[in-house]
């Protein structure tokens, strides 16, 4: 209906051209390696994420394929490998930050690798969930499957489930800093713990996620980890959820008289306890300091701004994939992407502690 008011509009002689107007001619290898001065074979590995090759040749061809629009033809290689390009991952509450984040961060890995990521959702809550999400995954012509694993309940029912195709595991942001050990979440709740003990608070209390996630127990285990490392034993701690209304919730049942600051394990449950503590008549940071996980975009606008720090969960889903890919084809040689630390964002929800 819409279509047919437009050419009204614009007449039936404009639809009749735009009719026997003729797409352009899409980008070939080849016309990239015209434009950047290479051959194609060095626009194929660069591509294909292959190292090597100098910062300027990576430049040229970088150019040359936004200049040009190229889109890697992902049906022909296909058919030239004889192996499928789509590859499945096995997820779960995509309306969370966190696995937002790694999907995205997996999503661009596999078609910068020439692959198109399929999202299958898991339901925490159902045990058949699973079952479910193995047969569809199993009816589907695919490379491999990249599973993203919360809690331990769901890496033994997929350790115990039956693929047909090769299967990664990643166990929720649990790739370990080689110069800390500490998990990459972990390592936030470590940096935003060793900010207020720097501060000089000693009275500290941990809102954690879910119980049943491995994220959740690694981060309190950190919380505790570093106050008692500072001679210090916490207040408490509460498990919850990863959502503002959780925070809210056991942000109106904190101790406050025995505690100077909160450490939550993220951004939402911090805006939630924020929240509920000014309805208490707690005033953060004058009297109560607090941080977060994650550095979403709108922490910096919180009121007041929090203190937190920023993961590179983006990275966890480009590693996924990239492990992933060397398992489909043992052969090709792949850059293996490292998270970056995580990095402490110190704003206005933390301050001294009151004497």
């Amino acid at each position: 209906m819409v279509r047919v008011q437009e050419l009204s509009q614009h007449g039936w002689d404009f639809a009749m051209n735009d009719l026997n107007d003729r797409p352009p001619k899409q980008s070939t290898i080849y016309d990239v390696a015209k434009r950047a001065g290479v051959s194609h074979q060095t626009v194929a590995r660069i591509v294909r994420g292959y190292e090597g090759f100098r910062p300027e040749t990576r430049e040229r061809v970088a150019a040359a394929i936004a200049e040009l629009a190229y889109v890697p033809n992902v049906t022909a290689r296909s058919l030239a490998t004889k192996r499928p390009r789509r590859i499945a991952a096995l997820t779960y509450e995509m309306d969370q930050v966190g696995p937002n984040e790694v999907v995205r961060g997996a999503s661009h890995a596999a078609r910068e690798a020439g692959y198109l990521l399929d999202i299958v959702t898991l339901e925490l809550e159902r045990d058949d969930s699973i079952d479910e999400a193995v047969d569809l995954i199993n009816q589907q012509d695919l490379a491999g499957v990249i599973a993203l694993i919360p809690t331990e309940h769901i890496a033994d029912a997929v350790s115990a489930a039956h693929f047909r195709v090769p299967l990664f595991m990643d166990r929720s942001d649990s790739i370990q800093n080689p110069e800390s050990g500490l998990d990459l979440g972990a390592a936030g709740v470590h940096a935003t713990t060793q900010h207020l003990l720097s501060l000089g608070h000693s009275r500290l209390f941990h809102i954690g996620g879910p119980s049943e996630w491995l994220a959740s127990r690694s981060r309190l285990a950190a919380f505790e980890s570093v106050i008692r490392a500072n001679g210090f034993e916490p207040v408490g701690a509460r498990f919850g959820g990863w959502s503002a209304s959780s925070g809210y919730e056991i942000g109106l049942g904190l101790p406050v008289d025995e505690l100077t600051a909160v450490v939550a394990a993220n951004d939402q449950i911090a805006l939630g306890a924020i929240h509920a503590l000014r309805q208490r008549g707690i005033r953060v940071p004058e009297q109560l300091s607090i941080t977060g996980i994650d550095d979403i975009a709108e922490a910096a606008y919180f009121w007041p701004p929090l203190t937190t720090a920023k993961l590179d969960l983006e990275s966890v889903g480009r590693r996924g994939v990239q492990r992933l890919l060397t398992v489909i084809d043992p052969e090709e040689v792949r850059t293996i992407t490292d998270p970056a630390p995580a990095e402490l964002r110190v704003r206005k929800s933390t301050a001294a502690p009151r004497t």
